[in-house]
């Protein structure tokens, strides 16, 4: 199964929620009492995220954490890799030479196609998409097979 950390999973909701309300800086232990998870969980979550440059630090009594810019220019893809590294399905599809049998597996190309279309299809689905209560209308088919092998190694 293919499935992502439930930190990952608690960063997009945190992120979410703060979309929501992009000009009030939000504090660590009211984000966790409004999305119900524990705090030090939150306080994980958002360090990874300013870390990533998706969320600013502000200090202060009025300080708190808010977007590092809007939440439409901000993509699933981005929060994914901010908690799990880079979006990839083998580690050859990830960085060149990673793998020992690269030169006999001979399955390498296409899981590089694998991973180009879900990250193609992660970096379309924004912030903004993702706070969006209202369900994400994605076409009934998608344009996979639009990615050509020579696409994905390059």
């Amino acid at each position: 199964m293919l499935k992502l950390s439930r930190l990952t999973d608690y960063a997009a909701v945190v992120m979410a929620q703060i979309a929501r309300h992009p000009d009030t800086p939000h504090a660590a232990a009211e984000l966790a009492e409004v999305v119900k998870l524990p705090t030090p969980t939150v306080k994980k979550t958002l360090k990874m995220l300013v870390r990533a440059g998706l969320l600013t630090s502000l200090r202060g009594a009025q300080g708190g954490y808010q977007l590092a810019r809007p939440a439409s220019r901000i993509t699933a893809a981005e929060i994914i890799s901010a908690i799990e590294g880079p979006v990839a399905m083998t580690e050859c599809s990830q960085a060149e030479g990673d793998c020992e049998l690269v030169d006999t597996c001979g399955v390498a190309d296409n899981w590089q196609r694998v991973s180009l279309a879900i990250r193609t299809l992660l970096e379309g689905v924004t912030l903004a998409h993702l706070a969006d209560t209202a369900p994400l209308k994605m076409p009934v088919r998608l344009p996979i097979q639009s990615i050509s092998l020579s696409a994905a190694t390059a």
